[in-house]
């Protein structure tokens, strides 16, 4: 019995493909702002890539492989030149949609081959199949794909994770194809309609191996944050916790010490040693808790961080009316409030003017809204990065850093409120709006 012959994919539908895959992510994935509008972005890299593979189709064998990586680099920057995103995730995701594009030209050729075996014929049978097959695979992919990226539209790939994405792409692309180059091997098929097969068949487990990569690597990520956002509350309670039974000690020693100095200005003392204990009181007095708002964790947090400021030169106002947040949970209360706090002041540590270390915090009533807002002076000598309307930390090491506005975000998140910030006039201004019947007490 005579082999079938099966012609290989028409170039135009592997430029097709490819181009396809990569407009999946593009459409997914945050835009860059750049002068050329999108669509044109979209179909000059169409043009580009079918040029390409149309004029090296009849390139030699030992020009194919260079051939296929200079489709590849194509690839990346239509990703790169559309998507905000850093070089390993644009240089990931085009990994995934090569193989996704082998995966649907593969697929959609089996089909016409097996529906249309005189693939001279029928064509616009072919173009219908290609745009159902396409357009079917494109839409579910996206639709898989959306669930798992993550709300800042960017991965955070590292070295480890692309080396290994791209070690399966290749295995994935040498084992799919390894029949069109060497014919006797023990892997190789024979006859061409079981090499279509093959590449078929490897093209779709491989794509659910890289996919399956994906989701790991997405869960993972989204894991490890929640842990770190775990750890930033509940050490900001451990903070005011500790703060509180500091304070407490402080209170019943100014206590202490206030009784033994009147006992003292009892007995007959020189005038000089009245006006040194006077001084000695009014000392102690800066040890006393000084914030009364109406709010018992309130008042232990901004004591202590008052009592901190003092010790750092820094001017540290606040105008709080604790009432308005009274049905806010402790550990919430006590991670907006610490995480606020403990940024603004380390930024205020690193200005060396003394007297511009200023800090003010307001709890107001804004119509139906709580406004919280913490204000600090910025020097405006550092370019913030802004993601997702929050600064990103400026500390080197950002997997364990940076949580701080995360963890502010989504507290006010879960009050169904917000958080923002912006920098005016040298001063930066964290602003969280919580709704009144979510957070206030009844008496406020």
């Amino acid at each position: 019995m005579p082999a079938v012959q099966i012609p290989d994919i028409p170039r135009f539908n592997t430029a097709l493909s490819e181009w396809l895959s990569c407009t999946i992510y593009v459409v997914m994935l945050r835009k860059r702002n750049t002068k050329l509008p999108l669509p044109l972005i979209c179909a000059v890299s169409l043009a580009a890539q079918s040029v390409w593979l149309i004029l090296t189709d009849a390139v030699p064998l030992l020009f194919w492989i260079p051939c296929m990586a200079a489709a590849t680099f194509l690839m990346y920057l239509y990703i790169g030149s559309c998507c905000q995103l850093s070089g390993r995730d644009a240089a990931y995701f085009t990994i995934r949609a090569f193989v996704l594009a082998e995966m649907m030209a593969s697929l959609e050729w089996q089909l016409v081959c097996y529906f249309i075996p005189d693939t001279g014929t029928h064509i616009a049978g072919q173009i219908l199949l290609l745009v159902v097959v396409y357009g079917s695979l494109a839409t579910a992919i996206y639709l898989m794909e959306k669930r798992q990226l993550p709300a800042k539209m960017r991965l955070d790939i590292t070295w480890s994770e692309l080396i290994s994405a791209l070690i399966i792409g290749i295995a994935i692309f040498g084992v799919s194809n390894i029949s069109y180059v060497f014919e006797k091997t023990p892997f190789s098929a024979r006859y061409p309609a079981d090499i279509l097969l093959i590449r078929t068949l490897v093209d779709i487990g491989g794509f659910a191996i890289l996919y399956t990569h994906y989701v790991v690597g997405c869960q993972y990520r989204t894991w490890r944050e929640v842990e770190a956002l775990k750890s930033v509350l509940q050490n900001q309670y451990v903070q005011y916790r500790l703060s509180r039974e500091s304070i407490s000690l402080i209170n019943q020693k100014y206590h202490d010490l206030k009784h033994q100095i009147q006992a003292l200005r009892a007995e007959n003392d020189p005038e000089r040693k009245n006006a040194y204990l006077d001084e000695m009181e009014e000392g102690l007095k800066n040890y006393e808790a000084q914030f009364k708002t109406g709010n018992v964790v309130l008042d232990t947090i901004l004591t202590s961080k008052a009592l901190y400021c003092q010790k750092h030169s820094i001017t540290f106002t606040c105008v709080v009316d604790g009432s308005l947040v009274g049905r806010m949970d402790v550990m919430d209360l006590s991670s907006v409030f610490g995480n606020a706090l403990d940024n603004a002041i380390e930024y205020e540590r690193r200005i060396p003017d003394k007297d511009k270390r200023l800090l003010h915090v307001t709890v107001s009533r804004q119509k139906n809204f709580v406004l919280c807002c913490f204000e600090n002076y910025y020097e405006g000598n550092e370019d913030l990065v802004f993601e997702d309307g929050l600064p990103k930390t400026t500390k080197p090491d950002t997997d364990y850093h940076g949580y701080g506005l995360k963890s502010i975000r989504q507290v006010a998140d879960k009050y169904a409120g917000s958080a923002t910030v912006r920098t005016d006039n040298h001063w930066f201004e964290l602003r969280v709006l919580l709704p009144v019947q979510n957070v206030a007490a009844e008496n406020a």
